[in-house]
């Protein structure tokens, strides 16, 4: 409801601009830390459905082996990955504010340079085929391998447990959310089409056959664009 919200405030920001107030003035800490906030959100909303599954697991684990602390081990588990996500909003944020500063980045927050873009999509296809991307897709497909190999006691080891599966979570996803800068950080219909792509990769039989795949679609779409002048 957020976001929705937010893009109905960017669709007022189209109209402005239509009737020709100018939308290029320069950011203040407030849209700074609302940028952060709104990559926020979305983040949480895109990973944490596709996170479930693995705090569900320790849950139960957990369970198992000290049933009255179960509750408060799995949100220092959750807190892990909402840390590594809320890390990266600010990065992200953060060069969305570069990108508004130098004056490239439209009032759909896309990149308005072809070859940026194009460099953009090609960088984040060629990590769907590194080995790195599929260490952590790995990781993501075997919550239980990673649960039992990794398995911490305490309120330390449990939180450094979240924070390294939601390092393999980010490590896998973290070049697709960077495609947001291409198609509209605030689209929201690529929005869900990329949060779609990262569960058939995570939960889908050839999940890195899809990443895969769409990584050399990334790779010749980037081509496509570089070849487009501005």
């Amino acid at each position: 409801m957020y976001l929705i919200g937010i893009d109905h405030r960017m669709s007022s920001v189209e109209s402005m601009l239509r009737m020709g107030v100018p939308a290029d003035r320069s950011w203040s800490l407030r849209d700074l830390f609302l940028t952060f906030a709104m990559w926020t959100v979305m983040m949480i909303g895109m990973m944490a459905p596709t996170a479930l599954p693995v705090m569900l697991l320790f849950n139960r684990m957990r369970a198992g082996t000290n049933p009255g602390h179960s509750s408060g081990a799995a949100a220092l588990f959750g807190m892990g990955h909402l840390i590594i996500w809320v890390s990266f909003s600010a990065l992200a944020a953060s060069l969305q504010w570069t990108l508004h500063h130098v004056a490239i980045l439209s009032p759909h927050m896309s990149v308005t340079s072809p070859r940026l873009a194009g460099a953009i999509l090609i960088a984040a296809g060629l990590y769907q085929l590194t080995p790195a991307k599929a260490k952590c897709l790995t990781k993501c497909q075997s919550p239980l391998g990673f649960l039992v190999t990794n398995w911490k006691e305490g309120g330390k080891g449990v939180l450094e447990l979240g924070l390294r599966h939601g390092a393999y979570c980010l490590g896998c996803c973290w070049a697709l959310m960077c495609v947001l800068f291409v198609v509209g950080v605030m689209n929201l219909a690529w929005v869900a089409a990329l949060t779609a792509f990262v569960f058939l990769e995570k939960f889908g039989p050839t999940g890195m056959r899809v990443a895969q795949a769409g990584g050399a679609v990334m790779i010749l779409a980037g081509l496509l664009s570089m070849a487009t002048r501005s």
